[in-house]
């Protein structure tokens, strides 16, 4: 069997392997080339990326793909190139982060037709990627105390702050105040200059990084300046209660049990406490039991909280940290 590749050599097809051929166009509606275009990406990076994730061989036939590989991973393919088609509509090209995303929910049954959480940030749409995501922004909504718990990547903490974004905006909360431990991780930082703001600010950088993608750097800062956002260090919070605001504590594995109950003993009326954190990365002395893993196991059946559970399969980075975080986690059962 011959077809053409996206170079226009002639390749020989395995007659080994089952083969489909799909259409993205009908006779009443046939495909528009600038459309395939957009889908094939530049140097055709966009099919480069759907055969190496999917496993199949893919070569195009004017408005045709055909399909190459095993059976199942044919029929995620045609889904995949389908749908990625028709995002092809509005004629922007197609980001690879798109791209993957679309892959790992057409290869996840359960989730292909789900309609996710999204919100409506000033300056951008946030949309949840997969259902643990789904799950978690809901379990922000109903309950008052939510632990999200996973590996790095997974939108643990950026969809925390644009629950927190959305409540602040919405008068549903007065302010927001971002907690996180100051526990260096593995190197030793020594004294850091300026005051306590300029202090904590090298620890709070991926919660400013979200606040700017969501709000925009000139309306963050007003609310910084008029306390309607509060960056504070965990050390300072004892003796405060924290009623009508939106709290998160970011790195919560890097907390001591005393830490963590001092924490959540601050929740006030009014008040939503998210707690985020990688019990597979903690920082704490040696011999320091995580605060987080503690509480995980003594309040995972107390009433008003919930506790969501991230995999690697959540991850929303480039792929291959899917893959590193697998292999970590493969090497940590074996030890």
């Amino acid at each position: 069997m011959q077809s053409i590749d996206f170079q226009g050599k002639e390749t020989s097809l395995n007659q080994a392997l089952p083969a489909r051929t799909i259409s993205l166009g009908t006779d009443e509606a046939p495909a528009e080339n600038s459309r395939l275009s957009i889908l094939c990406g530049e140097r055709h990076s966009n099919i480069d990326v759907i055969e190496e994730e999917l496993m199949v061989k893919c070569y195009q036939q004017g408005s045709e793909f055909v399909l190459q590989g095993k059976p199942e991973q044919l029929d995620i393919a045609a889904r995949v190139l389908r749908k990625l088609y028709t995002l092809t509509l509005d004629g922007a090209g197609l980001q690879q982060s798109k791209i993957y995303q679309i892959i790992r929910n057409m290869s996840e049954p359960e989730e292909q037709e789900l309609e996710f959480e999204r919100i409506q940030a000033p300056l951008r749409q946030v949309v949840a990627r997969s259902k643990n995501q789904s799950d978690y922004m809901n379990a922000i909504d109903k309950a008052d105390v939510v632990f999200g718990i996973g590996p790095a990547g997974t939108g643990k903490t950026y969809l925390a702050v644009a629950k927190a974004v959305d409540a602040l905006i919405n008068d549903e909360v007065s302010r927001i105040v971002l907690v996180r431990p100051v526990v260096e991780a593995g190197e030793n930082l020594g004294f850091l200059p300026g005051d306590i703001g300029q202090k904590i600010d090298p620890y709070l950088r991926p919660l400013y990084d979200a606040l700017y993608e969501l709000l925009g750097f000139e309306r963050v800062t007003r609310l910084i300046e008029k306390n309607s956002i509060e960056l504070a260090p965990l050390a300072y919070m004892r003796g405060r209660t924290l009623s009508d605001a939106f709290v998160i504590m970011d790195e919560a594995q890097n907390t001591t049990v005393a830490q963590m109950k001092m924490l959540l003993t601050r929740t006030g009326f009014g008040s939503k406490v998210v707690i985020t954190g990688d019990v597979s990365q903690v920082d704490l002395p040696k011999g320091t039991y995580s605060g987080l893993k503690h509480a995980l196991a003594l309040l995972n059946k107390v009433r008003g909280i919930r506790v969501v559970k991230f995999n690697s399969k959540d991850i929303v980075r480039h792929p291959l940290v899917q893959r590193i975080v697998d292999a970590y986690e493969k090497n940590e059962r074996n030890d």
